[in-house]
C-alpha cells in the first residue's frame, strides 16, 4: 500500500493536518480502498493516514478464506466528511462482514488510540496522493450535506440490493390466503412457476435517496400545445426537481450528478447509473433553463468534461439498437445551447465541449435528429383535441 513519491512539504502537510482512518481486524485479503484507489489488505493493515480533510469514499470487499475458493463478496462503501487531523476509528464485524464505526462515538477509546498512533503509524498505509487530483476533479460540486441527504439511512451503499420479500409466506395456507398458487402442486407453465417465486422489495433504510425525477413533465391543467412542448423542453419538470429537492441551493444537483456517477463508477451501483442518466437527460434537455441558469450549465459542462474522461467511449452504446444514449442526449444539449438567448459564455463553453468530444471520442452530434419525427404524448385523463 505505498504512494507515490511526494513532495516533502506536502507529505509534511498532510502528516500534521490530514485525518486518520483507524480500521482494525480487517480480514488479511479484503480488497478495500479510498476514493480512487484500493489495495488488497495485507497481515501489517491497521487503516490509512495523511487523508486529506474534505469527502471521501471508503469502501471494501470481503473475501472467502482461500479453501472456500478466495471469492470476493459484493462492494459495500460509504461517504466520510473528513476534518483536518480528525481520527475515525472502526472495529470490523466478523458477523455482518463489515466495518462498525459505533468505536468513533466512544471518546475514551478515540483518546487512547491518538495517544498510540506513533505506535500505530508503520501499520498505516498512506493516502494515495497521487490520485486526489482525479478524485477532486469528480466531486468538486459534492458537499457533506448532499452526500448525507442521498446515502441510505443504513449508512452503507451497497452493490447488490438488499432484498426480502414482500410478504412472508412461510406455509401453503398462508399463500392460499394471499389467492396465490399452492406450493406443493406441481408448475405447469412457465408463468406459473414464475408466480410462484416471491415478489422481493428492498430493505427499507438500504435505499439510496435520490431527487425524484417527475414522470409528469408538464403542469396541471395544462393544454395539449403546453403538454407537447414540456414534453419536449423539460425545464418545467426540472424546475419541480429543483423546487423540491435543491430549492436553496440548485447547483447542488450538480452534486446529485457526481454522486450517483461516483456510486456507479466505484461503488458498483447499477442504480445509480441509470439515475445518472435520467438526470443528465433531464438537465440536457431543458431549453428554458439553460436561458435561466447560466451557471448550472457551465458547471455541468465542467463535470461532465471530467466524468467522461473516466469511461470508454463505447460504453454508452445499446448492444441491441447500437444507439448512443450519451451523443443522443448532448446533441439535444448542444443544439439548445447554441439557440438564442443562451448566454454567450456559456455558448462558446458548449461549443468547445462539443469539439473536444468530437475529437477525443469521434462522436457525430451534427446527424439528423431523430427528435425531428413527431413527438408522441399522453394526455391527462379527460383531456382532448378536437
Amino acid at each position: 500500500m505505498a504512494g507515490a513519491d511526494m513532495d516533502p512539504e506536502v507529505a509534511l502537510g498532510l502528516f500534521e493536518e490530514g485525518a486518520t482512518l483507524v480500521l482494525l481486524g480487517v480480514p488479511e485479503g479484503t480488497e478495500l480502498g479510498i476514493d480512487y484507489k484500493s489495495w488488497q489488505v495485507g497481515p501489517r493493515f491497521r487503516g490509512v493516514k495523511m487523508i486529506p480533510p474534505g469527502i471521501h469514499f471508503l469502501y471494501y470487499s470481503s473475501v472467502s478464506s482461500r479453501s472456500s475458493g478466495g471469492e470476493i463478496g459484493p462492494r459495500k462503501g460509504l461517504f466520510l466528511s473528513l476534518k483536518p487531523r480528525e481520527l475515525i476509528l472502526a472495529h470490523w464485524d466478523k458477523k455482518e462482514e463489515d466495518l462498525d464505526f459505533s468505536a468513533s462515538e466512544n471518546l475514551e477509546e478515540v483518546s487512547r488510540v491518538k495517544a498510540g498512533l506513533c505506535e500505530l503509524d508503520s501499520y498505516l498505509g498512506p493516502y494515495p496522493y497521487e490520485t486526489l487530483r482525479k478524485w477532486v476533479s469528480l466531486t468538486d460540486k459534492l458537499n457533506q450535506e448532499v452526500a448525507a441527504a442521498l446515502q441510505p439511512l443504513s449508512g452503507r451503499v451497497c452493490a447488490f440490493s438488499d432484498v426480502i420479500p414482500e410478504l412472508q409466506l412461510t406455509h401453503t395456507k398462508d399463500r392460499v390466503e394471499q389467492n396465490l398458487p399452492r406450493n406443493d402442486t406441481q408448475c405447469q407453465t412457465m408463468k406459473e412457476g414464475l408466480d410462484r417465486l416471491p415478489r422481493m422489495k428492498q430493505r427499507e433504510g438500504t435505499e439510496l435517496r435520490f431527487s425524484q425525477i417527475p414522470k409528469q413533465t408538464y403542469p396541471a391543467g395544462a393544454t395539449p400545445a403546453q403538454i407537447t412542448q414540456c414534453s419536449m423542453d423539460l425545464s418545467y419538470a426540472l424546475s419541480c426537481l429543483l423546487e423540491n429537492h435543491h430549492k436553496e441551493h440548485p447547483l447542488n444537483v450538480l452534486g446529485e450528478l457526481q454522486f450517483a456517477f461516483v456510486c456507479f463508477l466505484i461503488g458498483n451501483v447499477y442504480e445509480a447509473f441509470e439515475h445518472w442518466k435520467s438526470l443528465l437527460a433531464l438537465l440536457c434537455k431543458s431549453e428554458e433553463a439553460m436561458k435561466e441558469r447560466k451557471d448550472l450549465y457551465l458547471g455541468l459542462i465542467t463535470v461532465l468534461y471530467h466524468q467522461l474522461g473516466e469511461i470508454p467511449p463505447d460504453f454508452f452504446v445499446d448492444i441491441v439498437s447500437q444507439n448512443n444514449f450519451l451523443t443522443s442526449t448532448l446533441q439535444d444539449f448542444f443544439q439548445f445551447a447554441g439557440g438564442p438567448g443562451v448566454d454567450k459564455a456559456l455558448r462558446k463553453r458548449a461549443e468547445k465541449f462539443k469539439a473536444h468530444l468530437t475529437k477525443k471520442f469521434r462522436w457525430d452530434f451534427d446527424a439528423d435528429l431523430d427528435d425531428c419525427a413527431p413527438v408522441v404524448v399522453e394526455l391527462p385523463e379527460g383531456v382532448t383535441l378536437d
